[in-house]
């Protein structure tokens, strides 16, 4: 669990991922996506920054799988924790989720992780511009300050394809009617037969976000989305005046830049086949691999189980310690510095370099 900066005085203990969570709710928010509350059967308060995610382990009928869900509750709001999950066409582990999970059933959680929030932020004012799912670190963004009695000073950017796929747009719409300054900007690609829809319509661009956001270079931007989307966010305010300092995007994707650490490593040949070997200490296995292979890879081809999420570097649900040897990792910030320095790597993103044993 990440080092939080609320400092709230809990009397209760704060829960670890060391106890499971009970399911206490499945709300469905749209199509082929829900929200589901958990609670800590101990009582304990859960303590994490709006915007982080949790990675669930979930027994899918093909055997368990890790996916990385972000929360999209507040941290206001401790008592139960809710991430919101949209199944896709070749989903396994949301799928599951969707037909199986029910109140009552409890399921092994890691983290919360990521550091994808506004909590360090300075700026009084923020631009949210989100797609489809990625909407859930902006609503618990929104839903923190809300709860807080912050000034709200938001212009919040909601894209789908359809209008029925626009997720929380009545919890939106119910904050935004009690309060001033957080200002909806609903964006669809087409409307729905028999379903008029007089807001934006189309795919956001360069024009329709000067429209919809006039005082723009003003604000501190926070994107999620598609990685496509992402992009073509990024370069519409890239292609302007826009200090791109203040754009924060949760990527899902794009690797963090080296430490220095890894930077020296970089610099070594990692295209030996074969003339490497992991040795697996606690299932005393050792594996011979090419360089070029990752820790979960060999892992995998030595019949070694290690638990993980997103494979690039991003949820640190494959951290292990490294007993001895050298890796190249090349992680997208699943990683504290303080733990790469005692020693722990990400399994995913990291390749050996000659003779390497780890832990597990």
């Amino acid at each position: 669990m990440t080092e939080s900066t609320h400092n709230t005085p809990f009397t209760r203990p704060v829960w670890s991922d060391k106890e499971l969570l009970e399911c206490v709710s499945v709300y469905p928010e749209g199509p082929n996506t829900c929200s589901f509350t958990f609670r800590a059967t101990s009582g304990a308060l859960f303590d994490f920054d709006p915007g982080q995610f949790l990675t669930l382990e979930i027994p899918t009928g093909s055997g368990t799988v890790h996916r990385t869900y972000t929360i999209s509750s507040s941290p206001s709001r401790p008592r139960t924790i809710t991430i919101t999950a949209k199944a896709q066409n070749d989903s396994i582990g949301t799928r599951w989720m969707l037909d199986n999970l029910k109140n009552g059933m409890r399921l092994k959680a890691i983290g919360p992780s990521g550091s994808f929030s506004n909590t360090r932020s300075k700026s009084k004012k923020f631009l949210f511009i989100s797609a489809g799912s990625g909407i859930t670190p902006m609503m618990s963004m929104t839903t923190c300050l809300w709860d807080e009695g912050q000034a709200l000073d938001i212009v919040f950017i909601s894209c789908a394809r359809v209008p029925s796929e626009l997720l929380f747009r009545q919890s939106l719409e119910y904050m935004a009617n009690r309060t001033t300054g957080l200002n909806l900007r609903f964006v669809v690609e087409k409307a729905e037969l028999y379903q008029p829809w007089t807001g934006y319509q189309g795919r956001l661009d360069q024009e329709m976000l000067r429209q919809m956001t006039p005082d723009y270079l003003d604000r501190e931007v926070y994107c999620c989305g598609p990685e496509q989307f992402m992009q073509s966010v990024s370069k519409a305010l890239s292609d302007t005046a826009y200090d791109m300092d203040k754009y924060h995007q949760e990527s899902f994707g794009a690797a963090a830049p080296p430490s220095k650490q890894q930077a020296k490593l970089a610099d070594k040949s990692l295209t030996c086949d074969g003339c490497a070997e992991v040795h697996f200490e606690k299932s005393d296995v050792l594996h011979k691999c090419a360089e070029s292979d990752t820790i979960l890879t060999a892992a995998k081809l030595a019949g070694v189980s290690i638990p993980a999420g997103c494979t690039f570097g991003l949820c640190g649900t494959c951290k292990i310690k490294k007993v001895s040897g050298e890796v190249h990792m090349a992680h997208s910030g699943g990683i504290s510095e303080p733990d790469i320095q005692a020693g722990y790597i990400l399994a995913c993103c990291s390749t050996p370099i000659g003779k390497v044993s780890v832990e597990i």
